[in-house]
């Protein structure tokens, strides 16, 4: 498993947009010059974000992004599994039901399972509001 380009953009974009939230929208040119993230990737980025209700986005004059929830509310788990899809680390996981043909008599599978809580559980006991304030107390992201 490795995490995308495209994954780890969506998780500043994200935590740009709570940082800066002022309560109006934000240009996509000002989050991609503060990212230094081309506008033209950026685009595609929060087009996808956008369209799984993690961001609101508004057009024309004084248009541009804001989070559609508070960043307490998004987890990082969140954020990269709808950038990146699945984040198994073997392909017969991806799926929520296993259909591969060897996974009755796979001595291997439990160890690709308990990883993939592993990275699950690490993903999801993150949210915006911890990367933004650490000084809260939240940069223990251990298990």
């Amino acid at each position: 498993m490795k995490i995308s380009t495209r994954g780890r953009y969506a998780v500043r974009v994200m935590l740009d947009l709570a940082e800066h939230d002022n309560g109006t929208f934000i240009p996509l040119m000002d989050i991609a010059k503060r990212q230094e993230i081309s506008e033209k990737y950026l685009e595609s980025i929060v087009s996808t974000l956008s369209k799984n209700h993690f961001v609101v986005s508004l057009r024309g004059k004084g248009g541009g992004y804001r989070l559609a929830r508070r960043p307490e509310e998004y987890t990082i788990g969140s954020i990269l599994k709808v950038t990146e899809g699945s984040l198994a680390p073997v392909a017969c996981l991806e799926e929520e039901k296993n259909s591969c043909p060897r996974r009755v008599e796979c001595k291997t599978l439990k160890l690709w399972e308990d990883f993939a809580r592993l990275v699950d559980d690490y993903f999801e006991g993150i949210t915006l509001a911890d990367l933004e304030n650490p000084e809260l107390g939240a940069d223990n992201y251990v298990i």
